[in-house]
């Protein structure tokens, strides 16, 4: 019976991966429903046979915590607007991607993503090809957001389960600049590549253009760093998400309805979201609490296994789970649980690399398909909307995620977790 409690988690996941290719118009129509219904599955054998409320309360909890930052963080920065006309050069394009990558880790790979992507879509505009958004997802939307419980969700979780705030910034700091400094390279290399390649009349064109700078919304810059400070608040309890959510309504509020018309902004993104990550969070009760029983079976035992065990299933389904799968695991092998947050200080002061490997194959495999991580897929919306032709779900994994992510995580593996 325990391993069919496994199946609405498996059956989330894969419908997640699987759905929006095969069934689209029926899967955007039904998710939600789809979802909540797999999720009532579990919470329903939880309370009225198992008789365990607890696990349920407690996960509804962190569902909340998790859902409430990622909503104030987009709606906030939907309400932010610029934009920059003129010559997007090599340079200008690594700069304004280095650029995101820090900011993600203020305002999460979400935030940061759907507060940059319009205007570096638009200062590229006379010649963007499919290359400009899929390394704004490689950089900008996953690895940029190593840094801070803020930046990714699944350093978030770990934050919420006991992870100190500014350990990650001291432990993942070298591996992220090793990363990122690969990625931004290869895109400076192949941008000037095709930069060159343009007729001299087109860059003189768009050269005697200029320069020209629109700002929209830029007080809700003061909402953005509310929002941040209230990850720090832990009681009492939920005041965190009042705040967090508070901003996001005032903001949105305030908020001049010409600016959210240039940003083209609606809330179909986070309502999608929030309704696929309450499946998702319900149904994998049961598997977090068999890998904390269970952890020695499994035959995942090194640093370096995590670490591509946890990045392989990040790339495919999601990064929030996993983080959470493959951290119960590592703890559990040294008989701690993960929901005591006493017991997690224990395993980061002895056990420490398995919660640095976790914690990069999380974040960083999450660039390796457009459902590795959340902003993926809202940024490949927003180009194709804008007449981008992007590349199907297999070509941005053959063509670009397997030659330019696999040989720098196979560098990180080979430094820091072989």
């Amino acid at each position: 019976m325990e391993f069919l409690l496994f199946i609405p988690f498996i059956v989330q996941l894969m419908s997640i991966a699987i759905m929006p290719f095969l069934l689209p118009k029926w899967w955007h129509k039904n998710y939600g429903k789809f979802s909540i219904v797999l999720a009532s599955i579990v919470v329903l054998y939880y309370v009225f046979v198992l008789r365990n409320t607890h696990e349920v309360l407690r996960t509804a909890e962190e569902y909340i915590s998790f859902i409430s930052l990622l909503t104030g963080l987009f709606v906030v920065s939907g309400g932010i607007y610029f934009k920059i006309k003129g010559k997007a050069t090599p340079l200008k394009n690594t700069i304004t991607l280095l650029i995101g990558s820090l900011t993600a880790n203020l305002f999460g790979t979400t935030g940061a993503a759907m507060l940059l992507v319009r205007p570096y879509i638009a200062s590229n505009k006379y010649r963007l090809k499919p290359y400009h958004i899929i390394f704004f997802i490689f950089t900008v939307c996953n690895m940029g957001g190593s840094l801070t419980p803020i930046g990714d969700p699944p350093l978030f979780l770990g934050y919420l389960k006991g992870v100190p705030f500014f350990w990650i910034i001291k432990e993942l700091i070298g591996i992220w600049a090793i990363g990122l400094a690969y990625v931004l390279v290869i895109f400076f290399l192949m941008d000037t590549y095709y930069y060159r390649k343009l007729k001299v009349k087109i860059q003189q064109e768009v050269e005697e253009k200029g320069e020209d700078v629109q700002f929209g919304g830029l007080f809700n810059i003061f909402f953005l760093f509310t929002i941040i400070g209230a990850v720090f608040i832990t009681e009492p309890p939920f005041l965190r998400e009042i705040i967090m959510l508070t901003a996001a309504f005032i903001s949105y509020k305030l908020t001049p309805p010409s600016v959210h018309k240039r940003n083209r902004f609606n809330f179909e993104p986070i309502k999608e979201v929030a309704l696929l990550f309450v499946g998702i969070f319900m149904t994998m009760i049961p598997v977090l609490s068999y890998l904390n029983h269970n952890s020695a079976q499994l035959g995942i035992s090194k640093p370096g296994q995590f670490f591509w065990a946890s990045g392989i299933l990040t790339s495919f389904l999601d990064n929030a789970p996993t983080y959470l799968n493959f951290l119960t695991l590592s703890m559990g092998l040294q008989n701690l649980n993960i929901n005591n947050s006493l017991e997690v200080l224990m395993f980061l002061d002895n056990y420490k690399i398995y919660v640095i490997a976790i914690s990069v194959a999380s974040v960083f495999f999450g660039a390796m398909s457009y459902i590795g991580n959340g902003p993926n897929f809202m940024v490949k919306s927003i180009a194709e909307h804008k007449g981008i032709k992007m590349p199907g779900f297999f070509a941005y994994i053959y063509k670009y995620s397997l030659p330019v992510l696999i040989p720098m995580f196979f560098v990180i593996w080979l430094l820091f977790f072989r």
